[in-house]
């Protein structure tokens, strides 16, 4: 049971309110209840009764609760104090990263940082969009790397928080080139086979947002397969599997060689910006460095289209 549960459990406890608990914890109410989902299903029981205003503790776990905020204080103790003694012993620093970043960006600002400070130990820590923000608001990341649609906000409260775009990232369709004539069949047809993601995940709602829509009505998606990795998705789009939307950085390689194609001059695309964000005000010198290191990066921008023998029309 992570720290950040325990203190989800007990702001839900404590306000009787899942929007009040979601401003405690200085999340959108969406994000909260996602984090609240996740917690009972890993749980595997319910742990509030949604049916009384306020929110109540089920008996179980209400029973449970004296135990679950003495566990919290202790955790967050040693955690504090673990973190303070490493701290300051050293020029440590805790980087969170989405899993596509972490794949494709991570070695570029990994590079950045160390060519011009080569003492400074970094940890990497990959996870999703909801653990990043996780790891950074339980203090067990300093700084997170994660992607952000243009001109939207992240899902903590703006004054908690400090954010600088880093670079610009592009969600495109990608296909696998040797598989092109059967799957400009299927477009005859008007069906575009594609690759899903979790709905609850940030590419799914990408995807259920900006994507789907833009096609609704044109073709009929078909989904082939669900995964939550982008690298999976890559993989499946190379296969022939299905189109997949993926990060043009996470692509670009396999685009370049020829083995995808790049079908975003067909089906739409979105852009995104990859940020980097930390707590506002609790910046320590290691971090304070490393932090005008990632404003300073001069990133590269999307792969280009390279998908003109593969028709959507």
């Amino acid at each position: 049971m992570r720290l950040e549960w325990l203190e989800d459990i007990l702001a839900v406890a404590e306000t009787g309110s899942f929007s009040e608990a979601a401003e405690r914890r200085r999340l959108t109410q969406s994000a909260f209840s996602r984090r609240v989902q996740h917690i009972e299903d890993h749980v595997g029981v319910a742990l509030f009764d949604r049916s009384r205003k306020p929110v109540q503790l089920r008996p179980t776990t209400a029973e449970q609760r004296d135990q679950i905020a003495r566990l919290a204080r202790t955790l967050r103790q040693l955690t504090d104090d673990l973190r303070r003694g490493d701290r300051t012993a050293g020029n440590r620093l805790v980087l969170a990263s989405q899993h596509a970043l972490t794949a494709s960006w991570a070695p570029r600002f990994i590079n950045t940082i160390q060519s011009e400070n080569a003492d400074i130990f970094l940890k990497l820590k990959s996870a999703n969009l909801d653990e990043c923000f996780a790891f950074l608001l339980s203090r067990q990341a300093d700084i997170a790397v994660v992607y952000r649609r243009i001109g939207e906000e992240h899902p903590i409260a703006a004054n908690y928080i400090e954010t600088t775009i880093i670079g610009r990232d592009r969600l495109i369709p990608v296909f696998a080139r040797a598989h092109g004539t059967r799957l400009n069949r299927q477009f005859a047809h008007g069906e575009v086979p594609f690759i899903a993601y979790p709905s609850e995940v940030f590419l799914g709602e990408v995807m259920d947002r900006i994507v789907l829509p833009a096609i609704q009505g044109a073709s009929h998606m078909v989904p082939k397969v669900e995964t939550e990795l982008t690298l999976a998705a890559l993989e499946l789009a190379a296969n022939g599997i299905g189109v997949a939307w993926v990060p043009a950085t996470l692509a670009r390689a396999r685009i370049e060689a020829g083995d995808l194609a790049d079908l975003s001059a067909s089906l739409p695309y979105c852009d995104l910006d990859v940020t980097a964000v930390r707590l506002a005000n609790q910046a320590t010198p290691v971090e304070a460095t490393v932090w005008d290191q990632l404003s300073r990066m001069d990133a590269p921008g999307p792969a280009g289209a390279s998908g003109a023998d593969i028709e959507t029309t």
